[in-house]
């Protein structure tokens, strides 16, 4: 099956409902580039990669697999545009992680940046899985089984990206060959939204430090998200000033903030450090900036809620045409190792 198009791969772990931060981080990013139409979009589900470090129950990613699916349709991407695929339903690339496996030493996935930084934050300690440590492997498969292009992520997934590429070239130099194709990754043009801090001023927002705006929240629940933000805690009376930096109303102002809304902000962000301006009112002009953004989602996923066997239809076709791709690849893969025995 010959693409046209240049290819993009992308996708999530299905640990749970997605949040504002992959929305900004690269998931409204995706829509866009679908409505573009000037590439092929693979989007999936990396059930097995979540399976790394939640392989003793299973359950909370088949539950996953079904929100996450939601909330990519409620944020609009089209599986008429689009290639929706579940990552385990895909065998090629586990076959083909086996292959990279072998061009890959253990001190290189060690050294990984984001790896060392989610091996601290997870206190895998001395039982670190294996599966884990060789997950950018497996990324590696995901990618190069498309051919993809380009590969939109958040900035902190630089390094898996440099590893792909090695991969690719340590591949393609080992068989003398071009098989594999080098991506590009595509980072968020907003600088501000390519790691969206949580509510509690936290670095990260995350499910497990239950500190994010999840797109499937209704309009009660984010606004008691808001409320209870993290802003500048020596900003006591309105009258005081107060600071900008580090205060999440503002951050995500700058996240959110439209063209039309940037005078606004900019009128707010003077009023606030010169004093004269209360943290409620701030937070109250954030809602509807977020709400103005989040409804049409919520509505589109509760719709889609309604009728969970289309959303597994729309999975399961989207697996089999992802699927006919990958063979291809595999196949050129094996015929470059030498090792398509029979064929």
């Amino acid at each position: 099956m010959k693409m046209t198009k240049p290819i993009i791969l992308t996708g999530d772990r299905p640990t749970g409902k997605l949040h504002i931060g992959h929305y900004v981080g690269s998931l409204k990013n995706r829509v866009a580039l679908q409505n573009a139409g000037q590439h092929e979009l693979f989007v999936f589900l990396a059930d097995q990669q979540a399976l790394t470090d939640h392989a003793k129950e299973p359950e909370k990613i088949i539950q996953s697999v079904g929100d996450v699916a939601l909330d990519y349709l409620a944020a609009g991407l089209d599986p008429e545009k689009s290639t929706i695929f579940i990552q385990s339903q895909i065998p090629e690339l586990a076959e083909l992680t086996a292959y990279y496996l072998n061009l890959v030493s253990v001190s290189r996935l060690e050294r990984n940046p984001t790896v060392k930084t989610e091996i601290a934050q997870k206190a895998f300690g001395e039982s670190i899985p294996a599966g884990f440590l060789t997950y950018p492997v497996s990324q590696a498969a995901d990618i190069t089984a498309f051919k993809a292009n380009l590969v939109p992520v958040g900035n902190d997934q630089k390094p898996m990206i440099e590893q792909t590429r090695e991969i690719v070239r340590s591949f393609n130099n080992a068989y003398d060959c071009e098989v594999l194709v080098e991506p590009e990754g595509l980072y968020p043009e907003n600088e501000a939204a390519g790691r969206l801090p949580g509510l509690d001023g936290n670095a990260k927002m995350s499910k497990s430090l239950n500190n994010g705006i999840f797109l499937a929240d209704d309009l009660d629940t984010l606004t008691k998200k808001v409320m209870s933000m993290y802003t500048d805690p020596d900003h006591i009376k309105v009258e005081d000033p107060g600071k900008i930096e580090g205060n999440m109303v503002f951050h995500y102002l700058d996240v959110f903030g439209r063209d039309e809304d940037q005078t606004q902000i900019a009128e707010m962000k003077a009023q606030y450090q010169a004093g004269g301006l209360g943290d409620v009112k701030t937070k109250r002009y954030l809602l509807d900036i977020l709400d103005r953004e989040l409804s049409p989602i919520r509505e589109r996923r509760e719709s889609y809620a309604k009728n969970m066997d289309y959303v597994y239809a729309m999975l399961k076709s989207g697996s089999e045409k992802a699927e006919a791709v990958a063979a291809q690849t595999l196949d050129e893969v094996k015929d470059a190792m030498g090792i398509n025995y029979f064929k």
